[in-house]
């Protein structure tokens, strides 16, 4: 995808080099998820995870954390915090490729969803993208390379070590800039879910839910980020090359529940999703895609 340069004025935190943090603004919650972490992924694969991490969010652990984490919550091990921050926006998206090509996805949904907003009459709010290496801080608690890319509601803010990108195309071989842009666009959809009250209302109806029906809940939540990252590229179809949208469709066919609990365990458990099957993860990117219209992306009414 051709996407112009960042706008150097796109809100930018870099906590890389910094030795992150592990406490949790929660309370207490913190130590006990990552140490649980490998357990759960060793017993019930990536969809133990999830449903452990969105627990902790429902119950204290994480703050006020919704909307399902990231895409994946893949447990990783990292050597070192990586490459030392950079001083401002310019030098921080300038650090490596992966940081300019965040940086550019970032820059180019803020500009689209400002001006859907704006010819709808919203008042829109501009998030912030995050850099992390390793482990490092949000205001949902400690951010780590185990929980993916994320959005954290408390501080509106969208948190990613770059280091996935390496992963979205070696393991789950979703290669191309394509599939790098999605995972930003992903997490920007959850940032327009909590300016539009979407993220409050599902965290307040699965707190009173069954497990099975916050899962599903999750699921619902998570497609229309889907959508919507969906939406950004339709906005941008001038952008798109030849091949992007086969790329985006590789990368949602790889991190589709059913196919991710596939590789983990060797069977599929549909009550446990969070986040969608690959099917209605394709079925949704490519809704956002074909409509370039956010009123398509209602995931809450009807089957999905």
């Amino acid at each position: 995808m051709r996407l112009d340069d960042f706008d150097p004025n796109i809100n930018v935190e870099d906590q890389r080099g910094q030795g992150g943090g592990l406490g949790f603004g929660g309370g207490g919650g913190g130590g006990m998820l990552f140490g649980l972490l490998p357990l759960v992924f060793s017993r019930f694969g990536c969809g133990g995870v999830v449903v452990l991490v969105i627990a902790f969010a429902l119950f204290g652990g994480l703050g006020s954390l919704t909307g399902g984490g990231g895409l994946v919550s893949t447990p990783t091990e990292r050597v070192g915090n990586g490459p030392a921050a950079g001083s401002d926006t310019t030098s921080s998206c300038n650090l490596n490729p992966a940081s300019k090509a965040a940086c550019n996805a970032f820059s180019s949904a803020d500009k689209t969803w400002a001006a859907l907003f704006s010819k709808g009459g919203e008042r829109f709010v501009q998030p912030k993208l995050v850099f992390y290496g390793g482990q490092g801080q949000s205001g949902c608690g400690a951010a780590q390379s185990a929980m993916g890319p994320f959005y954290c509601p408390s501080d509106q803010g969208i948190y990613l070590d770059t280091s996935f990108f390496d992963e979205l195309g070696t393991r789950f071989g979703a290669k191309g800039d394509f599939a790098q842009d999605y995972v930003i666009a992903h997490e920007f959809g959850h940032h327009i879910q909590n300016l539009l009250g979407t993220s409050d209302q599902v965290q307040q109806q699965m707190a009173r839910a069954s497990r099975t029906e916050g899962n599903a809940l999750s699921v619902r939540l998570e497609l229309q980020a889907d959508c919507f990252a969906g939406v950004w590229a339709a906005q941008n179809r001038d952008r798109m090359e030849p091949g992007d949208l086969e790329e985006g469709m590789t990368a949602a066919q790889a991190i589709g529940d059913d196919t991710l609990q596939k590789e983990a365990q060797g069977r599929v458990v549909p009550d446990s999703f969070t986040h969608g099957s690959s099917a209605q993860r394709k079925a949704w990117l490519r809704r956002g895609l074909d409509s370039g219209d956010p009123n398509q992306c209602d995931t809450f009414s009807g089957a999905i």
